[in-house]
């Protein structure tokens, strides 16, 4: 049989190598500072402090890991962060769908300028004081609410959604829904949605992030410990262990202390980040589907 594979040009070969050692440079840039990280957490303070740390564990030890689930305030956090992400995604999902659902459908009268609403609030905001005032006069200061109803829906991801909706269900089907008899809503639910999969994964992964992340409206509504999230927990332990050296006047006491402050730092990142590496995986695989289609324009 005659090869009919096309000859590469010494271009072409000079491109593939390069585009292969870029490549395998920017994996080794990206993926060894997590490898250290997790090699770190998992090594002995002196191990850590004197450097031997470089790509695998030295003297095996679950120090770090002991020292963060003994702190009774962590299990609060993630339990705080868990109703955070779960009950803020769930609302933000809800709220991104109403909002972008009338707005992809043409008949909506009015769509045009309650785009532009949604457009002027992504580049125009009223600050961090005319918020915390608007937080504090709806009496949601210090409570749950304050960390899920200020950031309930993105306009962004409205963009997003609504751009799928629009270019994804054709009229046709909504038309022939029509002389079935199918109400809007009706249309929505069974036949809108159950179509819609790989951008609610996205839009999914998107607000839980954001959410398990969230630092820093914690930081400015919530006073009360029972409430924060594991985000503030993890950067009040942090602080804290930077802190309480200089204080202590047994020199000993304050290297052992050092070196548990360096080794927090490690195990808290892997504890922190363990959740949102269990989520990824399923819905991976509409990640990119779903965010390429949604950034289509009109």
């Amino acid at each position: 049989m005659m090869n009919h594979s096309i000859k590469e040009t010494k271009g072409d070969r000079l491109f593939t190598i390069v585009n292969y050692s870029v490549l395998s440079l920017l994996l080794v840039v990206f993926l060894y500072p997590l490898i250290y990280i997790v090699s770190a957490s998992f090594s002995s303070t002196e191990a850590v402090l004197s450097g031997k740390v470089w790509l695998w564990p030295v003297d095996f030890s679950l120090e770090g890991y002991k020292a963060v689930f003994d702190y009774k305030l962590i299990w609060t956090g993630y339990a705080n962060s868990l109703f955070y992400t779960v009950v803020g995604t769930l609302i933000n999902i809800v709220m991104t769908i109403l909002a972008a659902y009338p707005l992809s459908r043409d008949e909506f009268y009015g769509r045009k300028f309650f785009m532009l609403l949604f457009l002027f609030t992504m580049i125009f905001s009223g600050g961090l004081i005319p918020n915390y005032l608007l937080v504090k006069e709806l009496g949601m200061l210090d409570t749950r609410w304050a960390m899920i109803i200020p950031g309930a829906m993105s306009v962004f991801n409205v963009i997003i959604t609504r751009t799928y909706f629009k270019s994804t269900i054709p009229k046709e089907l909504q038309e022939a829904a029509k002389i079935d008899g199918c109400s809007d809503f009706r249309f929505l639910w069974s036949i809108v949605l159950p179509l819609s999969g790989p951008i609610i994964a996205v839009m999914t992964l998107f607000y839980a992030v954001g959410h398990w992340n969230s630092f820093f409206n914690a930081l400015i509504y919530l006073r009360d410990q029972d409430l924060f999230p594991l985000q503030l927990i993890l950067n009040n332990i942090l602080v804290q262990n930077q802190i309480d050296p200089q204080l202590l006047g047994d020199m000993e006491q304050q290297a052992a202390k050092a070196g548990l402050s360096e080794l927090l730092k490690y195990s808290l990142i892997v504890v922190a980040s363990v959740p949102v590496l269990i989520i990824y995986p399923f819905v991976q695989k509409h990640f990119v589907k779903g965010v390429m289609i949604g950034s289509l324009k009109d």
